[in-house]
């Protein structure tokens, strides 16, 4: 049986260690940047793969399906930190069903959405009385999570009914949100020419490199182009993925 209340007390210690407070939204995608040993790549990896974590000490890989929405995008952030802190496994490659696969992948699901939106967050909306559906789209706004992701979410802890949860499952929620004054990108995928991304480990070391003068200037950019990072070659910073 998975134990809820444990995955929850982990997430916070892992906000903890990063220096984020135990309530507040993280902004998810800088913050595990700065992380000593790991390398981030943003890669369109198809319609079966949410993301992807390797490890190899002294430098871990986790990669991210940049083709999926935002939000889903920094759900599998969360999702694949539980692989690369709490998971002995060595290499984890995780679907898109959120729920689904065997009970890692479902402690890995939990995580992240505790990681992402604490238990605080969900309380206080319960709280507050009945659940609209305006402030479900605040919710997930606010804490940066799938539509899905949060509509899994509140029906677990019984903030919404098993009716609420079909019926708003279905919504144009992307629509919706803008009709509340909310920016879209949530709902929507990098664009395509923002799709190839890598951050983190690998960047600082060539860096390092090129600075100790371990490798010519030739050889820095041909690994940063290999990295998916023209802008650090031509001097253009489009195509940041923004957290």
């Amino acid at each position: 049986m998975i134990d809820r209340m444990e995955l929850s007390a982990k997430a916070l210690l892992l906000r903890e260690k990063y220096g984020e407070d135990s309530s507040s939204p993280v902004n998810i995608f800088s913050m595990v940047s700065s992380k000593d040993n790991l390398t981030i790549v943003f890669y369109p990896m198809g319609k079966n793969i949410s993301g992807m974590c390797l490890k190899n000490e002294p430098s871990n890989i986790i990669a991210i399906n940049s083709s999926m929405t935002l939000g889903r995008q920094r759900f599998s952030m969360a999702h694949e930190l539980y692989h690369l802190e709490y998971d002995d496994n060595m290499r984890s490659i995780c679907g898109v069903q959120i729920g689904s696969g065997n009970e890692t992948e479902k402690k890995a699901d939990i995580f992240a959405s505790y990681f992402i939106m604490p238990s605080v967050a969900v309380q206080r909306l319960k709280q507050s009385g009945s659940v609209s559906i305006e402030d479900v789209i605040w919710l997930e706004q606010t804490y940066g999570m799938s539509h899905q992701a949060t509509l899994i979410r509140l029906k677990e802890e019984k903030a919404i009914t098993d009716g609420q949860f079909r019926n708003w499952q279905t919504t144009s929620v992307s629509k919706l949100a803008k009709s509340l004054g909310y920016d879209s990108k949530l709902y929507q995928p990098s664009p395509e020419d923002e799709q190839y991304k890598t951050l983190g480990r690998y960047i600082a070391q060539a860096n390092l490199a090129l600075e100790e003068g371990l490798i010519s200037d030739g050889k820095y950019e041909e690994l940063m182009l290999d990295a998916y990072r023209p802008d650090l070659v031509y001097g253009d910073d489009g195509g940041y993925i923004n957290d």
